[in-house]
C-alpha cells in the first residue's frame, strides 16, 4: 500500500510538471509569434486612457446632476463607475499594450527595464506617455461633450499638504500592487485587483486617488466634480512621482526579483521591439 501511494505521488508530480511545461510553452509561443507593434500599443494606450478619463469625468458630472446635494453619494457614484470601467478597460487593452494608462506605471516599467533589459525602452516610454496624455485630455473633452458641458479650465483647488500626501500614498500602493502581481505571476488578477484598489483609494485617501499624471492633466479641462485646477496639478504630479519611487522601493525590498518581469506589467502582452 505504501509503495502504491508513493507511486501515485510520483505520478501526480510528473503530471504537474508536464502541465507546467505545456502552459509555459503555450505562453512563450504566444508572446513570440504574435508580437504587437509600437504604434498599435500606443493607440491602445491613447484609447484606454481616453476612455478612463471619460469614465471618471463623465460619472462625476452625472453624479452632480443626480445627487446635487449629497457629496458623499456623488463620490460613491463616481468611484463605482471608475472601478467597473477601469476593470473592463484593462481586460480590453491589456493584451495589446499592457494597459498602463498611466505615465508613472510606464516610467516604473522603464526604470526596472534598465536593470534587466526587459520592459519598455526609452523610445517606447516616450510613445506611451505621449499617448496617455493626449488620450487623457481627449477623454475629458469627450465627457464634457456627452453631457453638454463646456470644456473650460477647472477652478477646483486641491493643493493642501493632506492632498499631496494622499497622492504619495495612493501612487505608492498602486505601483506596489501592479508590479507585485507581475513578480508573483498573478497578472491575470490585475484587472479586478487594480480596479478594487482604486475604488478603495477613492475613499481612504484625502485626494480621492488620482495616482496618475496623465489623468491629472486631463482633469484640468473639466470644471466639474472630477476637475483639478491647473495650479494644483504640478504638486499632484510631483507627489505621484514620489509615490512611484516609494512603491518601487517597497517592491524591490519585498520582491527582489520584481525587476525581472517589467514586460508583464500591467498585463502580460506580446511586444514587437522592431516596430
Amino acid at each position: 500500500m505504501a509503495a502504491l501511494s508513493k507511486r501515485l505521488e510520483l505520478c501526480s508530480i510528473s503530471i504537474d510538471s508536464i502541465l507546467t511545461e505545456l502552459l509555459s510553452s503555450v505562453k512563450l509561443s504566444f508572446m513570440t509569434s504574435h508580437p504587437t507593434a509600437l504604434w498599435r500599443r500606443a493607440l491602445a494606450e491613447a484609447l484606454g486612457t481616453c476612455l478612463l478619463v471619460a469614465i471618471v469625468v463623465g460619472s462625476g458630472i452625472a453624479a452632480q446632476q443626480l445627487s446635487p446635494n449629497d457629496v458623499g453619494l456623488q463620490l460613491l457614484q463616481n468611484s463605482t463607475a471608475t472601478v467597473l470601467g477601469l476593470t473592463v478597460l484593462i481586460l480590453i487593452f491589456g493584451p495589446v499594450s499592457g494597459a498602463h494608462f498611466n505615465p508613472v506605471v510606464s516610467l516604473a516599467d522603464w526604470i526596472l527595464a534598465r536593470r534587466t533589459g526587459s520592459g519598455l525602452s526609452l523610445r517606447e516610454l516616450g510613445a506611451y506617455i505621449a499617448s496617455q496624455t493626449v488620450g487623457a485630455v481627449g477623454g475629458s473633452v469627450l465627457a464634457n461633450a456627452m453631457f453638454e458641458v463646456g470644456t473650460t479650465i477647472s477652478s477646483k483647488d486641491r493643493t493642501t499638504p493632506g492632498h499631496l500626501l494622499g497622492e504619495v500614498v495612493a501612487t505608492a500602493g498602486l505601483i506596489l500592487l501592479i508590479f507585485s502581481l507581475a513578480a508573483t505571476k498573478r497578472g491575470s488578477l490585475a484587472a479586478p485587483a487594480v480596479g478594487a484598489y482604486i475604488g478603495a483609494a477613492y475613499w481612504f485617501t484625502s485626494s480621492t486617488s488620482f495616482a496618475n499624471p496623465a489623468v491629472t492633466v486631463g482633469r484640468i479641462f473639466s470644471d466639474t466634480f472630477a476637475g483639478i485646477a491647473p495650479g494644483s496639478a504640478p504638486g499632484f504630479v510631483l507627489a505621484q512621482l514620489i509615490g512611484a519611487a516609494v512603491g518601487l522601493g517597497l517592491l524591490l525590498l519585498l520582491f527582489p526579483t520584481g525587476s525581472r518581469v517589467a514586460e508583464d506589467v500591467v498585463v502580460p502582452h506580446p511586444v514587437d521591439k522592431r516596430a
